[in-house]
């Protein structure tokens, strides 16, 4: 069957995998956003269904004060011995460390600390040892891809940490994974920089502690070169096989620009899949000479789905900002309460929850309803504290108004009001790849590009959430008759 990319759309980025208990279990990065750690689940490797998180206490997760695009950074999920580990660092706190569970749908553990730095840890088993990896200092100062033996029931190292490898040559070498397949070890990271000359390289040795020999074709999958087409910045991957037919993958990250020719992404980085093929002599080849495309073949009888709509019931998709604390809120399938407190979108804990825009072209719109002394309640296109278009219902002298305001860094604007009658207000937004159109009560308010909340403006590692606020003195906003459907993914 022919399956699409991204398989798993939207801001979903860092993907790791692995397979256990005759399923595919996936992990991608979710930075300064609580609960941490998106968790998906599939039976063959493209149609993927978010299961929850893997950090959902404080107490595993403290982001307080976590600027934008910091926390999370690129989770790894193992299996070993009937227990799944999900390894990660939170720049945080400056820590890496590891979560456990022996039941992929409950609860993990409380986070091990291991102490060697870096970012974007991984971890290997063999023959009853663990071996913790990263890309950071070794205790002799040389950087690089660098790895110790741990306790893996205390994180305690064993062995000095070591460097293996220093990539093939391209800046901010990152996201090692080590894999024995044959009678060979591969090492495979990404390099230069998750942007537009982002790529996967690996190496090869036939030991677990090198020398490594680098592929003489890296880097073995990029779209660097590719002018003209929108899926940009394929990199940062996770080799896995389908036993039940013997292929090989890389699940690995990408991102969609607005049009073939113009250079900006908004809506995060995503996940793609892209197949491999082993050759005699032991190296790899990925994707169409190296490439990804949009399509490919698998093998199997099944077909792709894709989620075009996502609700309240999708619980599992909403997530805050940091450790704010939402307890006085109260979610239920069709409609959402929200209590204001004292930061507004532009600062670090509001009163906030949002879902990710997944595709390019569709509607979000929702009736809000307000009260309180004054303040507003409304949807936010939000990218970060500094780039968000946000429509609300606000408490005026006369009652309430309709409101569209953008905030574009350090330029912030009132685009538009209209006073509504009662405190509620029907809120649209229609979007495309280049505007969103915004609506009150189906009164347009004007546009705003896509562009402008684009991670090339806004830099970071994010993308764009649809989100629900309320900010004011004792504002309470009431969120029903959500429509969140997309025509183009």
């Amino acid at each position: 069957m022919k399956f699409q990319n991204p398989i798993i759309p939207g801001f979903y980025p860092d993907p790791s995998v692995c397979f256990a208990e005759g399923k595919f279990y996936l992990v991608t990065s979710t930075f300064q956003y609580f609960p941490g750690v998106a968790l998906f689940e599939s039976a063959d490797l493209v149609n993927w269904s978010q299961i929850g998180h893997v950090l959902t206490r404080p107490s595993q997760l403290p982001l307080t004060g976590a600027v934008s695009s910091a926390g999370i950074f690129a989770p790894t999920i193992r299996y070993n011995n009937g227990t799944f580990y999900m390894v990660t660092t939170n720049t945080t706190t400056g820590r890496n460390f590891y979560v456990t569970t022996n039941d992929i749908h409950g609860e993990w553990s409380e986070p091990i600390n291991v102490d060697q730095d870096g970012i974007d840890p991984s971890l290997y088993f063999e023959d009853g040892k663990a071996y913790f990896m990263s890309n950071g200092t070794a205790d002799d100062g040389t950087g690089g891809v660098i790895q110790c033996e741990i306790d893996i029931n205390t994180g305690e190292k064993l062995t000095p940490s070591r460097c293996l490898w220093q990539g093939s040559g391209g800046r901010f070498l990152e996201s090692p994974h080590l894999y024995k397949i044959g009678s060979y070890y591969y090492l495979m990271a990404a390099e230069g920089g998750t942007e537009y000359g982002h790529m996967i390289t690996y190496a090869r040795s036939s030991s677990l502690w090198g020398t490594f020999e680098g592929y003489s074709g890296n880097p073995v999958l990029t779209n660097r070169n590719k002018g003209g087409f929108r899926l940009q910045g394929m990199g940062h991957g996770d080799l896995i096989r389908k036993p039940d037919t013997g292929e090989w993958f890389i699940l690995h990250l990408g991102f969609r620009q607005i049009g073939d020719w113009e250079a900006y992404h908004h809506i995060g980085r995503e996940t793609f899949l892209t197949p491999v093929h082993f050759h005699e002599d032991g190296w790899f080849t990925a994707g169409n000479d190296g490439t990804t495309d949009a399509e490919y073949e698998i093998q199997g009888d099944f077909s792709q789905n894709r989620p075009t709509s996502f609700g309240f019931a999708d619980r599992d998709r909403w997530i805050k900002l940091r450790n704010t604390d939402l307890s006085d809120c109260k979610f239920t399938d069709s409609a959402f309460t929200l209590k204001s407190n004292s930061d507004d979108l532009s600062q670090l804990e509001p009163a906030f929850i949002g879902i990710r825009q997944t595709g390019m072209t569709g509607n979000f719109s929702v009736n809000v309803s307000v009260s309180g002394d004054s303040g507003e309640a409304g949807v936010s296109v939000y990218m970060d504290e500094k780039h968000h278009y946000d429509l609300a219902v606000r408490k005026c002298a006369s009652g309430c108004e309709a409101v569209l305001s953008l905030h574009i860094g350090d330029a912030e604007y009132t685009r538009n009001t209209l006073e509504i009658p009662g405190n509620s207000a029907v809120l649209s937004i229609r979007f495309d790849s280049h505007a969103y159109s915004f609506s009150a009560n189906g009164t347009s308010f004007g546009c705003a590009q896509t562009r402008y909340v684009s991670t090339e403006v806004a830099g970071g590692f994010t993308g764009v959430l649809f989100g629900l606020y309320a900010t004011g003195d004792g504002i309470t906003g009431e969120f029903s008759e959500l429509q969140n459907h997309y025509t183009e993914l």
